[in-house]
């Protein structure tokens, strides 16, 4: 995992966005509430997301994955290293992620999200089309 695969990731999902905060964190988020976090400068840990509580007391007896700091108490875990978990394992978790954070925000917000994600690909696609087509 590195930060470049992390935000390819991250924002791929339906109204995520990103933010730095905190001085040096990267923050992925949705309405407004972050699903996932990353420091941008050496730390202890190398991200913190939100995990069920199934996921968090299966994932905190690994080696390398612990409750996350200042967030554990949500249900945050927090990787030590950047190979704690296997990619695919690891894109799976931060889906989930942003599908619980998705899920407890307000419905407004909810509808403005799913709303606005085929307004994203529209556009996206007619980008594409204007770029193929010879002036």
């Amino acid at each position: 995992m590195n930060v470049d695969w992390l935000r390819e990731l991250c924002l791929s999902f339906p109204g995520a966005t990103e933010q730095i905060q905190w001085g040096y964190d990267l923050l992925f988020k949705v309405g407004g509430k972050m699903f996932a976090v990353t420091p941008l400068e050496p730390a202890p840990v190398c991200l913190s997301f939100k995990a069920s509580p199934e996921n968090f007391a299966e994932l905190t007896e690994r080696p390398n994955v612990i409750p996350a700091p200042y967030l554990a108490r949500a249900q945050w875990v927090a990787l030590q290293t950047r190979d704690a978990l296997p990619p695919e394992e690891l894109a799976r978790l931060l889906r989930e992620s942003y599908d619980m954070v998705f899920a407890r925000l307000p419905r407004k917000i909810r509808d403005a999200v799913s709303r606005a994600k085929p307004l994203a690909r529209k556009a996206r696609d007619k980008k594409t089309s204007e770029k193929e087509t010879p002036a």
